[in-house]
């Protein structure tokens, strides 16, 4: 029941834009989490996290006023996702969200963004 979730949730961002139903029968989701950031402009964000069965994490952040899934890859420390040039990087409580085409020097779109509901 719970690859359902990723489905329908993936569905819901979507709207229309689906003629039928996505099916993931090869990823299910073993938890849901939903923490709320806030950042230091001031901004909140709320991101829900899924852990799967086989290990993958994937996190729906907005960006842009837009919900974008983000997959979990390799990070030297924390919990790094990835999303077209979009990388929400998790420390801990801390996340910041960073745009690889600002250029590699750039700061965080969104930084200091500390969880609220651990």
């Amino acid at each position: 029941m719970k690859k359902w979730l990723l489905a329908a949730s993936l569905a819901a961002i979507c709207g229309g834009a689906f003629a039928a139903p996505l099916h993931l029968d090869d990823v299910q989701t073993k938890n849901r989490q939903i923490r709320k950031y806030t950042c230091a402009t001031g901004r909140i964000l709320h991101v829900t996290y899924w852990n799967t069965a086989n290990g993958q994490s994937f996190a729906l952040v907005p960006v842009k006023g837009k919900q974008l899934l983000f997959v979990n890859t390799i990070a030297a420390s924390g919990a790094k996702y990835q999303a077209g040039s979009y990388t929400w990087w998790t420390k801990g409580p801390r996340a910041d969200l960073y745009d690889a085409t600002a250029g590699e020097n750039a700061p965080p779109m969104l930084s200091d963004c500390i969880t609220l509901n651990r």
